[in-house]
């Protein structure tokens, strides 16, 4: 019988040094609320200095960073907004100066998310997703990648949703825009990948942040229903996964697209 022997090649060894971000800069967008603020708090306990962005909501926004730094984290809290060239462009000039370049991007920002049929939505409402999902991811990644490209290393992660699998009825104004979202992180993941940069996707379910408190009931109750892990997706859900793709550890995936939602999605 041949015995299973210990390696000892550091190689294959699991170094924990893996999963650590320290010495690294992270810019999560949107992050004052719900699921960025789990993120950002996610990145920041890894060790990194994080910029956390918000637009709206000046005291909400302080609260949260209040909230990050009683934690033990690092970093600035910065107003801008994401869809916008001059705001980005002033973000991350404020962000290079008090922290360093930015070495992870989360492109998290997003807006309301009305359901409803399709004659009643208008082209502005559609622009209106575009510019967060479409135009602020390429403005944000534009931004980051001299550096990015001069250091042979690099982090860009896309908060997508699993609405562009579902094909949710009533919603075609942010499915569609999600689907532009995957189309670019996608492309981009193949570009960049020789310069040590990847390009993933997180897609979250429906987790009940915030922005949903004034949903009715019964959309819920059916939404809950079809959960295979029948319990509700929190914000922390998604710490573990975006921990892992802005470090070491996931420096051979990239172009991936990793659901987050108790199995409502099994590719």
């Amino acid at each position: 019988m041949i015995e299973a022997s210990q390696s000892t090649n550091p190689s294959l060894q699991v170094n924990s040094s893996l999963f650590s971000l320290r010495g690294r800069v992270a810019l999560v967008t949107g992050s004052s609320t719900g699921l960025g603020k789990a993120m950002a708090l996610g990145l920041g306990q890894a060790g990194a200095k994080v910029a956390m962005n918000y637009f709206n909501n000046s005291e909400r926004a302080e609260k949260s960073f209040a909230e990050f730094k009683a934690a033990g984290c690092e970093g600035i809290l910065v107003r801008a907004d994401a869809t916008s060239e001059q705001g980005v462009d002033a973000m991350m000039g404020e962000i290079e100066k008090t922290l360093g370049p930015v070495d992870i991007v989360v492109v998290n920002a997003t807006c309301d998310q009305p359901q409803k049929p399709i004659e009643d939505y208008d082209w502005a409402f559609y622009q209106s997703m575009h510019d967060f999902f479409v135009k602020s991811p390429f403005l944000l990644t534009r931004a980051c990648l001299p550096h990015m490209k001069q250091q042979r290393w690099g982090r860009i992660i896309n908060i997508g949703s699993e609405v562009f699998a579902l094909g949710i009825p009533n919603f075609t104004a942010y499915v569609a825009a999600k689907g532009g979202q995957t189309g670019f992180h996608r492309s981009l993941a193949g570009e960049l990948a020789p310069w040590g940069i990847t390009v993933n996707m997180i897609a979250p379910g429906w987790v009940l942040v915030e922005r949903h408190e004034k949903d009715p009931q019964s959309l819920k109750d059916g939404y809950f229903s079809t959960i295979p892990a029948k319990r509700w997706g929190v914000p922390s859900d998604l710490i573990g996964t975006v921990v892992y793709l802005a470090s070491d550890a996931s420096s051979f995936v990239t172009g991936q697209n990793i659901a987050v939602n108790g199995g409502m999605t099994r590719a």
